[in-house]
């Protein structure tokens, strides 16, 4: 492949790329605000949202993968930095990189706080419903692959020494 052509093509990923990054920072911002106010229904939408640019994201890094591996480069970050040493030594693209790394780097601080507040909101549910069904605080109301863990056969209501 003629470095300019590969210089464009990745041009054009990586434009794409900082988009769909700063959609996603929205999108993030945007459902951290929904989880806060406990609006499930929008919670459902802007989760299929997410989601979508998501795999958007991940079709682009695919696609930047391929183009390193055709190129006889390793698919990692340093692989695309030598492609990018090879097809724009001028450093047209190292803006759009370094945006692209920011970016992603800010979406998952977004999406960490995301995680955390549903971290707690998840325990606290798990403790209530230990004070109703009197289970221990540490049962797990679902288990692996989100199916109903299994059934514990008795309550130890007394114990003496």
């Amino acid at each position: 492949m003629d470095p300019d052509l590969c210089r464009e093509h990745l041009a054009k990923l990586l434009t794409e790329e900082v988009g769909c990054l700063a959609q996603l920072a929205e999108l993030l911002e945007r459902e951290h605000q929904i989880l806060r106010t406990n609006d499930i229904p929008t919670l459902q939408v802007a989760i299929k949202e997410r989601q979508a640019c998501v795999g958007r994201i991940v079709r682009i890094e695919d696609e930047r993968r391929t183009l390193c591996r055709m190129l006889g480069h390793a698919a990692d970050a340093k692989g695309l930095e030598r492609l990018l040493r090879w097809c724009d030594p001028r450093g047209t693209l190292s803006a759009n990189w370094a945006l692209c790394t920011t970016r992603a780097a800010r979406c998952r601080e977004f999406n960490d706080r995301n995680g955390a507040l549903v971290h707690v909101r998840l325990t606290r549910v798990q403790a209530l419903l230990g004070v109703l069904t009197g289970r221990p605080a540490d049962f797990k109301p679902y288990g692996r692959g989100a199916s109903f863990a299994p059934a514990r056969i008795g309550r130890v209501l007394t114990v003496q020494a």
